[in-house]
């Protein structure tokens, strides 16, 4: 059976992309960025038809300027996800220069179809068809008519399809999957042993059997039923696995595998990394810290270490830092202060494999006789797969407290003597062994335990296990776990072959099994791959640079205020003018973040500072706060200039782009600890006023890192009332707030404005600032829209609510909308919508009204704030 998709000259590509994609809709396109510094980032949503009638759900990204060609990169999520797991990264790498295409594989979001599990003829062919796409797109750079410049990535079941598609179609120019498999018939049916808990974990995330093809799913409950994996599941999951076409796989990879996975173990990158190379492909090999069971996701890494294997192997940046041939993160142990996992990375110039220099130790142990019980229970238990997900049970075991579970009489151990130095294991450990059995063969599970000086305490490394099928009779070469783990001097190592286990399927039918050794075990090591030095920590070399950086800020600043002019009296008793401001982005001589804003803010205001993602409003509140420089204009508080370390600043409160607080101490000592580092007296303070609005309670005596979000943002609101400041700035203040929450919130600035003071709040959420602010600052594109009252801003439309007493009937309703300067006339349960024409004035129509004998009881603007923001900024109306 020919797997391969066909492979069309380059000039019938554009032919083959018209006729196989189409276009379902126009597309929804806006702009997202972050923070104000940053370029925003456009973005479309599009439906795409497939052959078969598919739809695929697609968002597409790009950022810079448009008539700028750039590379472009396929995105993938993972496995019961859909494509807005990925939308983070692909705006990251949108802003890094490229051109991102995400989609929701066959099954998953809004994606028609049935799952695939990556079929060659579905899933495969649909990244073929929106590579077509992308080489009709004018911003993406083209290698030759119908060929982009195209990197692929992705974790997991999107780390697959990369490699895939990329052996299936040859203008995919470099890879970046992470924590993916290889070979997906070995993975869930390692050495013939079914993977029973992953596999059903497949089905249950994939919404269930009847949401898979027909064939994989009698596959599944065909093999779930028997518990182990016929010939026809073997080979039906190798044909949709990149190891099918694995010698067609030519484009530079990036492999990142993760550490803590049973699902996708390292092994399964070892044989992408020499199946890639073989074909003449530059590949570098990752270990990540976490993975399917958890532990560190080391997500920023990953992403950065992608856009730089892409930056080179895309872009052709010849200075662009790919990082080294082999990588693997190792813990160096625990933060004190906060409990994590302290990370370091160890480094070759060559990937080791899994077996290089390889070290002998004899274990002791005769021959033991274990059972394999009725029905496989009770079973050992090594892992909790996927149920240890953002910790786990894998990143227990890397700090030495792992726990796992053998039964007795189900078992044979074989026990190393004392180690006299420290052993780093680096790759897969084997051994020979010899297994009798009553039945044909004999199912174990194999591992190494890392066994501390008292013999009690054990740590089984990853909580990774090997499970092997063994003829009876036979001596077997085993291959155990690879892993990546120090023992230290005087710990012991400990093979254990266990009869179950409870993540995998093992045979129902009772049996004996006699297990013995033919040989030592045999333990890899790699030698130069060495651990860069650990850096100091940070306070003991900060804390010197934080005296001079200080001291250099007080002598600067002390200038500063002497060339500062003095304070306007005129602006004395005025919290904020801010006149002809203007700040350009980096390195750029004509954008501007902000430009030529003015406005003024009086005493007892709520002011709402609105304007879509990239109008200027962070920055604007960075400047305010003395935190960057204008480089045009003047900021006035209280009539003083605004310079950082301005003694004025005193006066303001402010919750910009989130708080810091130190994780290990409660909630209450790091509000205590701030007040304190202000130097100001204790009394100053109004603590337990600032604790009342934070409405903490219990909470207040707990470390900030057991804290949720919205627990978070209430302690920074209270932390920025300490001292009751004149001047109240909130940036997005109800960011992780539920409703009872955003409504307390609404009312603590209503009533902290009420007595005299200042409060200006910046947020997208429309319908609270309605009901919270006075005035309104509406920006765009950095520039000043419009200031003003809200009840003036939203009450600027031309169209009209009419109050009546009872309903307006159908002739009426005709005879208004005939009346002059009136548009339309809608009956309404209320009373009636009427929308003016240019020129007519609500006065006259009031006459009119009258005039038909119309019950109005009232009349007013018929609009609301989201209605004036979108028409102030061109958006919808």
């Amino acid at each position: 059976m020919d797997l391969r998709l066909p492979r069309w000259p380059r000039s019938r590509v554009l032919a083959a992309a018209a006729a196989a994609v189409v276009l379902a809709g126009a597309g929804t396109w806006t702009a997202v960025a972050s923070g104000d510094d940053a370029p925003p980032v456009r973005h479309t949503e599009q439906m795409m038809t497939m052959e078969g009638g598919v739809r695929i759900d697609t968002s597409y990204f790009t950022s810079g300027p448009s008539g700028e060609r750039r590379p472009a990169v396929l995105l993938g999520h993972g496995f019961g996800n859909d494509k807005k797991e990925v939308r983070g990264q692909a705006e990251e790498l949108a802003r890094n220069g490229y051109a991102v295409l995400t989609w929701s594989a066959r099954g998953f979001g809004e994606s028609t179809g049935r799952i695939g599990l990556n079929d060659p003829e579905g899933e495969v062919a649909d990244v073929s068809r929106l590579i077509d796409w992308l080489a009709t797109r004018p911003e993406v750079r083209l290698d030759e008519e119908g060929d982009p410049r195209v990197g692929a990535a992705g974790a997991s079941y999107g780390g697959a399809i990369a490699l895939l598609a990329a052996g299936h179609d040859g203008r995919i120019d470099a890879l970046a999957p992470a924590i993916t498999y290889w070979n997906l018939s070995d993975a869930l049916f390692p050495n013939g042993v079914f993977k029973k808990l992953w596999a059903g974990t497949f089905i249950t995330s994939g919404g269930g059997c009847s949401r898979f093809e027909e064939e994989l799913c009698r596959m599944y409950q065909r093999v779930a039923q028997s518990g182990e994996p016929d010939a026809k599941a073997m080979e039906l999951l190798a044909e949709r696995s990149p190891v099918a076409v694995g010698d067609r796989i030519k484009a530079p990879t990036l492999l990142m595998q993760g550490q803590s996975d049973s699902l996708f173990p390292l092994d399964q990158a070892d044989a992408a990394a020499r199946a890639i190379r073989a074909n003449g492909a530059p590949v570098a090999v990752d270990w990540l810290a976490g993975g399917h069971d958890g532990g560190d996701a080391e997500g920023d890494r990953v992403l950065a270490r992608t856009t730089a294997w892409f930056d080179r192997h895309l872009k052709g940046d010849e200075d662009a830092g790919t990082g080294p041939a082999f990588r693997v993160t190792r813990t160096g142990g625990v933060d004190s202060r906060d409990g994590a996992a302290q990370l370091t990375g160890a480094t070759a110039e060559e990937y080791p494999g899994l077996n290089g220099a390889p070290l002998r130790f004899p274990l002791a142990g005769k021959e033991q006789r274990i059972e394999n019980p009725a029905g496989a229970a009770p079973p050992a238990v090594s892992s909790l797969p996927g149920l240890a997900a953002g910790g786990g049970m894998s990143q227990l075991a890397s700090l030495g407290v792992g726990v796992s579970l053998e039964i007795p009489g189900q078992f044979a151990a074989f026990e190393s003597r004392p180690l006299t130095e420290d052993l780093r294991i680096t790759g897969s450990p084997t051994a020979t062994l010899r297994v009798g059995s009553t039945a044909d063969d004999a199912v174990l599970f194999a591992k190494v335990y890392d066994v501390g000086p008292d013999g009690r305490q054990q740590v089984l490394p990853s909580q990774l296990v090997s499970p092997v099928r063994v003829r009876a009779g036979q001596d077997a070469r085993i291959s155990l776990p690879v892993i990546d783990h120090e023992v230290r001097a005087g710990h012991r190592l400990r093979l254990v072959l266990a009869s179950t286990d409870l993540a995998y399927a093992s045979p129902v039918e009772p049996a004996t099994y006699t297990v013995s050794l033919s040989g030592d075990l045999m333990v890899p090591t790699a030698q130069d791959v060495r651990t860069a030095a650990t850096p100091l920590p940070a306070r003991i070399w900060w804390l010197p640079l934080a005296g001079l950086v200080i001291a250099l800020a007080l002598l600067l600043t002390g200038r500063r205020r002497a060339a500062t002019g003095p304070p306007s009296a005129d602006l004395a008793e005025v919290p904020l003018e801010i006149t002809g401001l203007s700040k350009r982005y980096a390195g750029a001589a004509d954008r501007y973040a902000v430009r030529d804003l003015s406005f003024r803010v009086e005493k007892g205001q709520v002011l709402g500072l609105l304007g879509p993602n990239g109008a200027g409003k962070t920055t604007t509140l960075r400047m305010l706060m003395g935190l960057i420089r204008p480089d045009e204009g003047e900021i006035r508080v209280f009539g003083h200039a605004i310079r950082p370390g301005a003694p004025v600043l005193s006066r303001v409160g402010a919750f910009v782009e989130g708080a810091g607080f130190l994780p290990h101490l409660s909630g209450r000592e790091n509000l205590e600890l701030y007040w304190r580092a202000t130097g100001r007296p204790a009394q100053d303070a109004h603590l337990e006023e600032a604790l009342e609005i934070a409405g903490l309670g219990d909470a207040l005596e707990r470390a900030v890192r057991t804290y949720s979000q919205g627990m978070r943002q209430r302690l920074a609101i209270a932390q920025a009332m300490l001292g009751l400041p004149d001047l109240m700035i909130l940036d997005e203040p109800t960011n992780g707030l539920d409703p009872p929450q955003i409504r307390e919130m609404r009312e603590v600035m209503i009533r902290y404005a009420a007595a005299g003071r200042t409060v200006i709040v910046s947020s997208h959420l429309l319908s609270e600032v309605e009901q919270t602010c006075t005035h309104l600052v509406v920006m765009d594109h950095g520039r000043l829209v419009q200031a003003g009252p809200v009840a003036e801003i939203v009450g600027t439309g031309d169209t009209l609510l009419v109050g009546t007493a009872e309903p307006v009937p159908a002739p009426l309703v005709e005879k208004v909308a005939a009346l002059p300067g009136v548009d339309t006339a809608v009956a309404t349960d209320d009373g009636l919508v009427v929308r003016l024409t240019a020129g007519g004035g609500s006065s006259r129509l009031v006459a009119e009204l009258v005039r038909l004998d119309v019950p109005v009881e009232s009349v007013g603007p018929h609009r609301r704030l989201e209605d004036a923001f979108l028409t102030l900024i061109g958006g919808p109306a």
